[in-house]
């Protein structure tokens, strides 16, 4: 019995789906428009949202579309904005309300946003979409969109940390329907509203949501370009110097920086600056023999210079090098937003004569170790004390015999254990020697 009934059911419901109402709802339309336009704007939308029940109990989504986005549009063009947001919570809300039919009437609002010159009417309308489209994976990009704009309005305010309360919300990494040049942008921006709110753990958090392969697409360059330059502001926050050549690093190698000669000769010398104000270790010394080695860079020769400077086991006199380069690193950026630049600096030429001179001397007293870094004794002696705590250097300091000693002192074990090696080396080496002199006389016996 069920079975003979299954083929009515369904097709009533084919029945139902396949009609077709856009005649009515045309001249549903073009009617109630020329009534609205006489002055009776109530009863024009009375007899559209009969019309758009109608469509919407037969299941047609383009005809009910049509209808309640003219109901929006008759609202606007009245300048009835309170009705705009009547209408849209009423049609949101309607019984059976089909998803198109939403999402029409929401894009369709947004377009109103950015007309309206009244603030308080612009919010309540961006109000009425938020709320009408939370919770609505359709419209998730237009309230993300909408979300967007109110942040920048509240930040264009003064209200920095509305804005990024209101932005910092939106999870736009689970957003599938979201293309991901979109996406970085809101990451983007996230991170910037962040760090404008002092919040630099979070916009840390949000720039490792960023896919780096997804930067390195052609069609994401300028992406790139603001993703890292937003990079070097996190960094700069905690003067990881290093971390900031890196990113600097990241723009030299987009390709349209590559192509504009000057932001490709700033990025270099940026490199470099950032190289150089690095602290003494491993990873920096291969980043600037890496750098040194960069083509562009023959074209800024005193950049290379002072990079050769750093790259070369010779001692650097202070005062002759803050003289000769005082004029042109003044008029880099880095050394006029940040206070403690020419300071990290000099700290930077004092590790590496302490590096130069642990490489030539096996011992040196700590009078003329001071004297060859033009510091006092004490001084001297913390810088060494650092080096040594960062295992850039090993040295021991003699205090009372005023003796600094650069050389390992070796473990009695490790010796033992080389000095055995080396006689079984030997010993293998007689063994052999034997084997092919009894070999020799064998044959030797034979011929």
């Amino acid at each position: 019995m069920t079975i003979g009934l299954e083929p009515a059911v369904s097709n009533k419901t084919k029945d139902k789906m396949e009609q077709d109402l856009s005649p009515i709802a045309d001249k549903s339309c073009k009617e109630n428009r020329e009534l609205a336009k006489s002055g009776k704007l109530v009863e024009a939308i009375e007899n559209l949202l009969v019309t758009e029940k109608q469509c919407r109990q037969a299941e047609d989504s383009p005809s009910t579309s049509k209808i309640a986005v003219e109901i929006i549009k008759l609202c606007y063009e009245a300048g009835r904005l309170d009705l705009v947001n009547e209408k849209l919570v009423l049609l949101s809300k309607r019984r059976g309300q089909l998803r198109p039919a939403i999402k029409a009437i929401v894009q369709e609002s947004m377009t109103y946003v950015e007309q309206i010159t009244d603030m308080k009417q612009k919010l309540e309308l961006i109000d009425t979409l938020r709320t009408i489209s939370d919770g609505k994976i359709f419209v998730e990009n237009e309230r993300a969109r909408l979300t967007k704009t109110l942040s920048k309005i509240k930040e264009d305010e003064g209200d920095i940390a509305s804005a990024a309360k209101i932005l910092q919300d939106l999870q736009v990494e689970t957003y599938g329907t979201m293309e991901k040049r979109e996406k970085i942008t809101f990451f983007i921006d996230q991170m910037r509203i962040c760090m404008n709110n002092k919040d630099f753990i979070r916009a840390q958090l949000i720039g490792n949501k960023v896919n780096r392969k997804t930067l390195a697409e052609v069609e994401n360059q300028d992406l790139k370009i603001d993703y890292f330059k937003q990079m070097i502001r996190y960094f700069s926050h905690s003067a990881n110097y290093i971390e900031i050549a890196r990113c600097y690093l990241s723009i030299y190698d987009t390709p349209s920086v590559e192509k504009d000669t000057t932001q490709l000769h700033q990025t270099l010398k940026n490199i470099c600056l950032y190289v150089i104000l690095s602290a003494s270790s491993n990873e920096q010394s291969d980043l600037l023999n890496r750098v040194y080695e960069f083509k562009p860079l023959t074209d800024i020769q005193n950049y290379k210079d002072l990079l050769n400077q750093f790259k070369t086991l010779e001692l650097i006199r202070w005062s002759t090098f803050f003289e000769l380069n005082k004029p042109e690193l003044d008029s880099q950026s880095v050394f006029k937003t940040e206070p403690n630049a020419w300071e990290d600096l000099r700290k930077r030429v004092i590790e590496h004569n302490i590096r130069v001179i642990s490489t030539y001397y096996q011992k040196i007293s700590t009078a003329r170790l001071a004297e060859l870094l033009d510091l006092s004794l004490d001084e001297s002696e913390k810088f060494v004390s650092d080096l040594v705590s960062n295992k850039t250097i090993f040295a021991k300091i003699d205090r009372p015999a005023g003796i600094a000693t650069f050389i390992t002192t070796n473990d009695p074990n490790k010796v033992l254990n080389a000095w055995a090696n080396n006689i079984t080396s030997l010993l293998d080496l007689v063994e052999k020697t034997n084997h092919l002199v009894q070999r020799e006389f064998m044959l030797h016996k034979i011929n």
